[in-house]
This record gives structure tokens, C-alpha cells and sequence, in this order.
């Protein structure tokens, strides 16, 4: 005698069990690839605002105390449009650099022995400055700001090389990289930076 063999086939619910878990797998595929890229493209702008509109700094010295402190986060925005009393970043030397603007191109500075400044003859008002001093100044005072910069100065004037320095001198508008608007870090700092 022969055994036949038999084949078994699946009873309709079977087959519909198997077919609603294949459809399962490809949405399923297709939603997480959907998310992927949505990931990605939401990462990619926002490294480009973060890069080019809006960038974000970290804080490295003392020149700018009581103001902003060492290590504290900014969020600058890629502007030139700031003026006298904003806190600018700039590029100098392979570095960023955080100052105060304290005099546009054409102003005249001043500073007398006591630190007390003087812009086109009138006296700055300097409320985030605790303790004036003249620094490390080497220029000839008063001193007119070329066309196309500005004079910049630190808060903590005594240890800050800014603008009264010719090492560093005025800074040119395509040195800038923006605004600094925000302190994000630490948390109990969190706020606009004046």
C-alpha cells in the first residue's frame, strides 16, 4: 500500500490572520520610515538655524562679569543689527570673543584714570558695570572709531582686553557673528541678557 501524502491547506481564517499581519509589517515599515525621515529633516534645520540664524555659545573667561559668567550658555542671533549698550560675539584670532558695543563708527572715546567713559563727550551710563578702571589701555585717547566698527569694551573692565587695546582694537561688522539674547544655561540664570 502507498501512503499518499496529504496536503494540509489553511482554513480561511488562517489565511486572513496571515494577511492582516503582513499588511501589519508594512505599514508598520512604512510609518517608521516616514518617522525617520521626519527626524532627520526636523535635526537638519534645526542645526542649520542653530549654525547660521541663532547660534549658541558658550561663555569662556571673566571679561564680561557681573554680565554674563564663565561657562554660562548664550543664544546670539546672527544679526548686524545692534547697537550701543548690546552685547556682541565676534571673531578674533581663531576665537569668539563677548563684548559690550560702547561706541559706534565716527563716536569719539574717551576714558579718564578713574574708568569713567566718555561717549563724544558725554558721560556713559554703565549700570552693569561694578568696578570702573581704565584697563589695559594702550591707544591714544580720545579715540574716533573708524568707519564700518564699532568700539567695544568687557564689563569687568580691569581684567578685559577689548577695544582699548590695539591687540584687539575696533571690530569690524563682518568679524560679528550676532547679538547675544539669552542666557539658557544655568537654569537659575535663564533669561535676556541686558
Amino acid at each position: 500500500m502507498s501512503e499518499e501524502k496529504r496536503i494540509e491547506l489553511p482554513d480561511l481564517e488562517a489565511l486572513e490572520a496571515e494577511l492582516e499581519r503582513t499588511r501589519y509589517r508594512k505599514r508598520y515599515g512604512s510609518v517608521l520610515r516616514s518617522t525617520a525621515f521626519s527626524l532627520v529633516v526636523v535635526a537638519a534645520v534645526a542645526v542649520l538655524i542653530a549654525v547660521l540664524l541663532l547660534p549658541v555659545l558658550q561663555i569662556s573667561g571673566t571679561s564680561m562679569t557681573d554680565s554674563l559668567q564663565d561657562e554660562d550658555i548664550v543664544v546670539a542671533l546672527n544679526s548686524s543689527g545692534y547697537e550701543t549698550g548690546d552685547i556682541i560675539a565676534f571673531y578674533f584670532n581663531n576665537n569668539i570673543l563677548v563684548k559690550r558695543v560702547i561706541a559706534a563708527p565716527g563716536d569719539w572715546v574717551d576714558i579718564d584714570e578713574e574708568g569713567n567713559v566718555y561717549v563724544n563727550e558725554e558721560l556713559l551710563e554703565e549700570p552693569y558695570v561694578t568696578d570702573k578702571a581704565l584697563g589695559d589701555c594702550n591707544i591714544t585717547l580720545p579715540y574716533q572709531v573708524p568707519d564700518g566698527r564699532c568700539f567695544v569694551m568687557g564689563d569687568h573692565r580691569a581684567t578685559s582686553i577689548d577695544s582699548r587695546n590695539t591687540a584687539v582694537g575696533c571690530v569690524s561688522n563682518d568679524m560679528v557673528i550676532g547679538k547675544i539674547l539669552v542666557r539658557v544655561w544655568p537654569l537659575e540664570g535663564f533669561g535676556i541678557v541686558k
